[in-house]
């Protein structure tokens, strides 16, 4: 008795010719191709917006400050310069006429001018808090005195919004007994600047802008901030993160 062999279900079920894909004609693949070429570059830009907008609002923002034709880096930077808060009023208190602090700083700022007079030290404070109206002028008011472009003054002063003395934890120091040293490079050969890096940090406060800094500023050696509570600490995150 002869055996049938097993029937199969499926595709075996189909004949030949009609499990044959029709081949592509080269309209048809120039259509295949502009399709999936389509569906990529769309995905693409999709990923771009919902993953990294920032680049594109960047570009497509205003420039921050008015007057200013430039933009921020990816970090947040304009001109080297990271933004900064105004501090409230609320919040500063004065520590020499006409100078106002952060409340948090000013009391570490008072007791590092104490002990530094009890060592002999005179530890002029030159600026402190600088509101934003006030930052404006500074910038702008002198770069057109100095004939200046807008990359040359901020290698010596912030735009305004990206001032550390704005957020009333910044100072300005000199040293009452070399008063022609103040506000220049010159001042790290006086006795206050000396002063200053053997004792600034036990108050907190540390060198903004050394030698070589990664924000490309130039060397402030009388330009330090205050970073001794949870609050400075962030507001100065990004410029230590930069630094390390």
């Amino acid at each position: 008795m002869t055996r049938r062999p097993p029937r199969r279900s499926g595709l075996d079920d189909i004949p030949v010719a009609r499990r044959t894909s029709p081949a592509l004609t080269p309209a048809n693949r120039w259509l295949l191709r502009l399709t999936v070429g389509t569906g990529s570059l769309l995905v693409a830009l999709t990923l771009l917006l919902v993953w990294r907008p920032q680049p594109l609002q960047r570009l497509l923002a205003p420039p921050p400050v008015k007057g200013l034709n430039a933009r921020t880096t990816l970090d947040g930077r304009l001109l080297g310069h990271f933004p900064y808060p105004e501090v409230a009023a609320s919040q500063r208190v004065a520590v020499a006429p006409g100078l106002e602090l952060h409340r948090e700083a000013a009391e570490a700022l008072l007791a590092m001018q104490r002990d530094a007079a009890s060592a002999g030290v005179d530890l002029a404070l030159l600026s402190a808090f600088r509101s934003i109206p006030v930052q404006n002028d500074l910038f702008f008011g002198v770069k057109s005195e100095r004939n200046q472009n807008a990359r040359e003054r901020a290698m010596v002063s912030a735009p305004p919004g990206f001032s550390e003395h704005s957020t009333g934890y910044a100072v300005d120091l000199g040293d009452g007994r070399a008063p022609a040293a103040n506000l220049s490079p010159a001042f790290d050969q006086t006795a206050a600047f000396a002063w200053l890096q053997d004792h600034a940090a036990r108050y907190h406060f540390v060198l903004s802008f050394p030698r070589g800094n990664a924000q490309g500023v130039s060397y402030e050696p009388w330009h330090w901030r205050f970073e001794g509570t949870a609050a400075a600490l962030k507001v100065f995150e990004p410029a230590q993160r930069l630094s390390r």
